[in-house]
Order: C-alpha cells, then sequence, then structure tokens
C-alpha cells in the first residue's frame, strides 16, 4: 500500500496500530507491544483509560472548540485550578497550548517580555549541553544537543551552554556527589558573569534529563546551588518538565524533589497521557502581575491553545493520577524495576550505568566498563536495540549520541504507571532478549 504520510523517516513502513488495551499497542496483525516507554514518556495512563476517554466523548457533546481570543472554558478553568494547587511554591498560572515545544517557546518569550515590561533589555538564554527542549526553532536553540542543533545551526538564536550535571560522565576521582554538583552548578554564576548580568534573562534546565541523554537526575544540592544564582543576579528559572513531569519521577512535579521553586515551569506529555495534544507553562504571580499592570498584553498565542477537548482529557488525567495514588505506585514499581534491572543487567560487560527516578529509567551502553569508553557510532547500537526490542514485542526509546550529540547509546524507560509487577519481569526479560541479540 502506498502512504502519503510524511513521516519521520523515509525509510521503510510501520505496522499499524489498530487498538489500545492497557499498557499495550496491539496492531492490525494482532501482535501486541508492550509500551515500556509510554511512546516518548507520554501514555502515563495507558492506552484504553475509560475515565479519560469518557470526558473527551462528553466534552465533545457539549462543545469542541471556543477561541480563547474570545471565549474561556470550563475544562480549561478547572484544570488549571488543578495545576496551581498542586504545583511548586509561587506558581499561580497556566498558560495552555498543544504540546511540550510550544510550552518552551512561551516560556522564552514570557520571560523575555516580562523584563521588558518591567524596564530591563534582557535577552540572553543559558542552558546546559546534551539538553532538549523541543524541535521549534526557539525551543531548538534553547537545546544542547549537537545533532538536532546542527543543520539548523545558522537559523538559531545565539545561546550559552554549560556543562550538564552528569555524574557518570563529570564527576572526578575522589571528588564527592555534591561537590560535584556544586563544581558544574557555579558554571552557571561565571557564564552569567562573563556574558553581563543585566543581559541574562533565564536559565533553562531539565530537572531530569531524558530524551538526549537517558533520564539523568541531578546531585543532591545542585539545583539548590542553581536557584541561589539565579536569585543573586535576578534571572528567571525554567524548569522544562516536559518529559519527567506529572508524575513520572514519582511527584507530580519533578522539581519537588529538589526543594525548589521554579519561576516558570513546562509541562506536556503525561499531562495529556497521549489521550488528546496538550501542553502548558505556569509562571508565577510576579510575572503575571507584570504584564497586567504593564501592557496587559502577553505577544504570543496559538489557534488551539486552551482548547476545550483537550483540557478536558488533561483535567480527567491529573485527577487519576492524583486520585488513584499512582504518584506511590511510580515509585513503588520504579524502585522494583530498578531493582529487576540492576539484577538482570547491573554486570553486564555493556551496561555502564543504570539510572533515573520513579518510572523514568535510564541504561547507559560502553564499550568497557572501566574506562567507560562508547561504542563506535558506526555500530549503530542504539538503532539496533530498538529494532531487536520492537520485534520481540518491547517499546524502548533508545537514542544514541549520550554523551556529546554524536557519541554513547542509551535506552530509556518510561512504562505507564499502571504497570503490574508481572509486566516488569515482561519488560525486563524482553530488553534482555534485544540486549543479548545486539552485544
Amino acid at each position: 500500500m502506498t502512504s502519503h504520510i510524511f513521516g519521520r523517516s523515509t525509510a521503510g513502513s510501520l505496522p499499524v496500530a489498530a487498538r489500545g488495551d492497557g499498557c499495550y499497542i496491539v496492531d492490525t496483525n494482532g501482535k501486541r507491544y508492550f509500551d515500556g516507554s509510554g511512546g516518548a514518556a507520554v501514555s502515563c495512563l495507558g492506552h484504553s483509560d475509560p475515565d479519560v476517554t469518557a470526558a473527551i466523548k462528553q466534552q465533545v457533546d457539549r462543545i469542541a472548540f471556543a477561541h480563547t481570543g474570545f471565549f474561556t472554558s470550563e475544562p480549561a478553568e478547572d484544570l488549571a485550578d488543578l495545576l496551581v494547587q498542586h504545583a511548586p511554591e509561587g506558581i499561580d498560572r497556566v498558560y495552555l497550548v498543544s504540546g511540550g515545544s510550544e510550552a518552551v517557546e512561551a516560556a522564552i518569550k514570557l520571560a523575555r517580555q516580562y523584563f521588558l515590561e518591567i524596564g530591563q533589555d534582557r535577552y540572553r538564554v543559558i542552558a546546559r549541553r546534551q539538553s532538549y527542549h523541543g524541535n521549534t526553532l526557539g525551543a531548538l536553540a534553547a537545546g544542547g544537543n549537537e545533532w538536532r542543533r546542527r543543520q539548523f545551526a545558522p537559523m538559531l538564536v545565539e545561546t550559552s551552554h554549560i556543562s550538564p550535571c552528569y555524574e557518570y560522565r563529570g564527576r572526578e576521582d575522589g571528588e564527592s556527589a555534591f561537590d560535584y554538583g556544586q563544581r558544574v552548578a557555579n558554571e552557571l554564576e561565571a557564564e552569567i558573569e562573563r556574558l553581563g548580568p543585566e543581559s541574562v534573562l533565564a536559565f533553562i534546565a531539565e530537572p531530569v534529563v531524558g530524551a538526549t541523554a537517558g533520564a539523568v537526575p541531578p546531585v543532591e544540592g545542585y539545583f539548590k546551588r542553581i536557584r541561589e544564582i539565579c536569585d543573586r543576579y535576578g534571572i528567571l528559572l525554567i524548569l522544562d518538565e516536559v518529559m519527567c513531569g506529572m508524575g513520572r519521577t514519582g511527584t507530580l512535579f519533578a522539581c519537588e524533589q529538589e526543594g525548589i521553586a521554579p519561576d516558570i515551569v513546562t509541562i506536556a506529555k503525561g499531562l495529556g497521557a497521549g489521550y488528546q495534544p496538550i501542553g502548558a507553562m505556569l509562571c508565577t504571580e510576579k510575572i503575571y502581575d507584570a504584564i497586567a499592570t504593564g501592557s496587559g498584553f502577553f505577544q504570543h498565542g496559538h489557534t488551539y491553545m486552551g482548547h476545550p477537548v483537550a483540557t478536558s482529557a488533561s483535567r480527567a488525567v491529573i485527577k487519576a493520577i492524583l486520585g488513584r495514588d499512582l504518584l506511590s505506585k511510580v515509585r513503588d514499581q520504579g524502585t522494583r524495576l530498578t531493582s529487576e534491572l540492576h539484577n538482570a543487567f547491573g554486570q553486564h560487560p555493556n551496561v555502564g550505568d543504570i539510572r533515573g527516578r520513579g518510572l523514568f529509567l535510564g541504561l547507559e551502553f560502553v564499550e568497557d566498563r572501566e574506562t567507560k569508553a562508547p561504542f563506535d557510532p558506526k555500530r549503530g547500537i542504539a538503532k539496533a536495540l530498538k529494532k531487536h526490542a520492537f520485534e520481540a514485542g518491547l517499546i524502548c526509546y533508545p537514542m544514541s549520541g549520550t554523551i556529546d550529540g554524536a557519541k554513547g547509546d542509551h535506552v530509556l524507560l518510561a512504562p505507564p504507571f499502571i504497570i503490574e509487577d508481572a509486566q516488569i519481569d515482561e519488560v525486563v526479560g524482553k530488553l534482555d532478549t534485544a540486549i543479548r541479540a545486539v552485544f
């Protein structure tokens, strides 16, 4: 059959997803695939949640769309209230969009406009190497993954990138984890001073780095030091929780575990659990009030922002996460999955690191455990792992370029929050099949 879809790749054809069944996707041939990565850390409730689908149907019967230049809607208002009620301290306003890249674009533009509204002409953004913040040009410029940036580099606004907090690769012999975190956090202060504090408007980072590095958590004290530096220089802290937020790491917002609050936070993916496209940018009352008492208009917007059906679905998703006590299940099942991964692969000669938080876990593959030397990129390790896992009936999220955008391979696991014990065994077993096939 000839397809007219312009897909992610022009090579080969894909199976057709026919239906969802809890943690599984079933294709038109009847083959079942365990969704061990939630697509891209999206499907936190699995693929057939009756409460979410009912909420969507009920909202479509009421009203499907009303442009936010003219109307608000009940589900959008309810969702904003729910998010603010459970958000980090100081977060007071919710800007609803259709995905993660849109949320990050909105965050960066709001940061710029905020400083203009208070009479400061700041324009520089600082981020981290090997970060990922989205694929639109502004978000791509903030991201620090060289492979994604390279061909679009002439079109990207200049952004500074400092070291990530990547303990497995960055901590030196004899250096404590805490001291390592302080050292790389202090790079932010050095970069601010180099650029000129009066020109820097924001620092953006993922609390737990997702796609580009494979569930890399920060060390204790790192983000508290980052928060101190931002406060000292009057810079906004933007936390990108598009992939790691909405319960994925065991708390609704990933930054809760760092004991800090951002000025702006972005969410998506698990916010809609895949049932509708949705994202959000949340900000403090202080930032909102600067707009409200100034120009009164945020110079930004999208046609489908605050979509009633999308927000209705999201409201049902967040209520399910909170009302079914799924956060504790994420923590418990995350602990069990981590333990089983260590049991299966902890001594594997090509598994260098097993890391993450909650049900957001990564395995980094190396050619030599002692030296941590990565495989030659020409080996295509990540691509081979994806192929063999998929053949075994496991959807996982392998990526190459883990270390610097070129070298390194990892697999990201982000299964649905409803994963059962037997399914943890299934994930580990099928991943073992793929690893044996590749190595």
